[in-house]
């Protein structure tokens, strides 16, 4: 049980602790936030890949052969490209955004589908190391922050008020406390799934960074100061490598 609380805690730390700072910086003035979002999505993708590369995937091939969690780790990245052709992964990590057009429960849906994920991927990471588990909603808080300015931003290009745009998202957000029940559950009947989810995990956070973040950085959409980006994509991997030596 307290490692249900755990997974719990940090699920709902991971999916609406990036609210609660995107519902500040929504608060700054348009020309601050352009420039203080951009960061966050460096940081980021510094984060996701420090956590995917050191911590996940380490702990799947501990428990499973390199052939396994590597094949499990490509499926996935397919499967996370074919939901993201349906459009039940959207990412947006500015104001401006392609999706602008469409339609509220679209992305109400999307980002319900998308917080449960993450939540399965926090509570999971739990279940093997509490500071893998801490780790890991970091990186997803990370990634949350810019993700959460751009919903909130679309919602409210879309005639929402700040209130019930904010609102929306927090619900979505709860939609990660069903996805760590869920694997929770998944994991105490059949403990032997555990490092494929793992795997899956990883998939899943390197297909954010590497698909649709990274090429954002690479385009100058997000931010343009290349060296910048590699600072704080080398902090966002030194914040892991750090909590790890401290806690781990």
């Amino acid at each position: 049980m307290p490692v249900l609380a755990t997974a719990l805690g940090l699920s709902l730390l991971g999916s609406c602790g990036g609210l609660l700072v995107a519902s500040s910086l929504i608060l700054f003035p348009r020309r601050l936030r352009t420039r203080v979002v951009p960061w966050l999505v460096s940081y980021a993708v510094g984060a996701l890949l420090g956590v995917a590369f050191l911590a996940l995937l380490p702990e799947a091939l501990a428990e499973l052969a390199p052939a396994s969690v590597f094949g499990t780790l490509l499926a996935g990245i397919v499967a996370f490209f074919i939901l993201e052709k349906l459009v039940l992964l959207r990412h947006c990590h500015t104001d401006e955004c392609e999706v602008h057009g469409a339609t509220a429960p679209l992305v109400f849906i999307g980002d319900a589908f998308h917080n449960f994920l993450d939540g399965a991927i926090i509570c999971t990471a739990v279940m093997t190391s509490v500071p893998l588990g801490v780790n890991t909603a970091i990186a997803v808080a990370a990634h949350e922050i810019p993700q959460e300015v751009g919903d909130v931003a679309i919602l409210l290009a879309s005639g929402y008020s700040r209130g019930r745009a904010l609102l929306l998202n927090l619900v979505t957000g709860a939609s990660g406390i069903v996805g760590a029940l869920v694997a929770f559950l998944t994991v105490e009947i059949v403990p032997g799934v555990r490092p494929f989810i793992l795997a899956i995990s990883s998939a899943s956070l390197l297909y954010i960074a590497m698909s649709d973040l990274i090429p954002d950085l690479h385009r100058g959409e997000i931010d343009a100061n290349a060296a910048r980006q590699v600072l704080l994509i080398t902090a966002g991997i030194g914040t892991i490598v750090l909590f790890e030596r401290l806690v781990g």
